[in-house]
């Protein structure tokens, strides 16, 4: 953690002296308060030096300094790839990096509220590597807190693509899992019905509804609340509506 701290802070020093230094030879300041080139670029640099370098920290403040400075970027437009790996880094932590105590011990890095976050911020980055690792999250479902799976399902609609429909077939299996033992995720199931629909939408229908109709299925049966089990019939009949146009042609 103090090597992330030692280097966030480094870099704010940075480019708090080039931009003193920049102020010092521009001719004037711009109109309206608006920054130069080299300002935003010196700003967007240092972001993603402190996102990168926070996200790899051991403790949790880090890690929420990371995505302090990961939404402020996407709050300001600065979206780089830089910020979306790491960002990756954090959803995949408790996939693919895993610390223990000890070496051996407790897992000491387990933080399913940050990687549910990250799972959320990754929807801004729309792309293939976006949802193989977002998928990457689901496939981890026997071991992942629902709250990380539901908004890796969230974001994997916003992302969009259906390419064989391998998105469905992963959220489907994520769903069936807490099925299986008989354990009712309402958030899970909701956004488990939106991204269906979204998918739908962005993709002219979806091809295997056997799997969406044996999913949404289980949302309608077993301890769900009421409003869950409307919502997954009304998707039901909304997405007949494609499966009744794609027949007409």
């Amino acid at each position: 953690m103090k090597q992330a701290i030692r280097a966030g802070l480094i870099a704010m020093i940075s480019v708090a002296l080039a931009l003193g230094a920049a102020a010092q030879t521009k001719p004037a300041p711009s109109q309206g308060g608006e920054k130069t080139v080299e300002e935003a670029y010196l700003q967007e640099a240092a972001e993603m030096v402190m996102v990168r370098e926070f996200s790899r920290s051991d403790d949790k403040d880090g890690k929420l300094l990371a995505l302090l400075y990961a939404k402020r970027a996407l709050d300001g437009g600065r979206k780089n790839e830089e910020i979306r790996s790491s960002l990756q880094y954090l959803a995949l932590e408790n996939n693919l990096v895993v610390t223990r105590s000890g070496g051996l011990g407790a897992m000491i890095n387990n933080y399913p509220d940050i990687r549910a976050k990250a799972c959320e911020y990754l929807g801004e980055f729309p792309s293939d590597d976006t949802r193989y690792a977002l998928e990457a999250v689901l496939r981890n479902n026997r071991v992942e807190d629902p709250m990380v799976l539901a908004e890796a399902v969230r974001s994997l609609a916003k992302v969009g693509t259906n390419n064989s429909d391998e998105v469905v077939q992963s959220i489907a299996d994520a769903v069936s899992h807490y099925a299986a033992v008989g354990v009712a995720e309402d958030r899970l199931a909701v956004y488990t019905l939106f991204a269906f629909a979204d998918l739908a939408e962005k993709n002219h229908g979806i091809k295997d509804m056997v799997t969406v109709t044996r999913t949404i299925r289980k949302f309608t049966e077993g301890s769900y609340v009421g409003a869950v089990k409307r919502l997954a019939l009304q998707t039901l009949e909304k997405l007949s509506q494609y499966s009744v146009r794609s027949s007409s042609k």
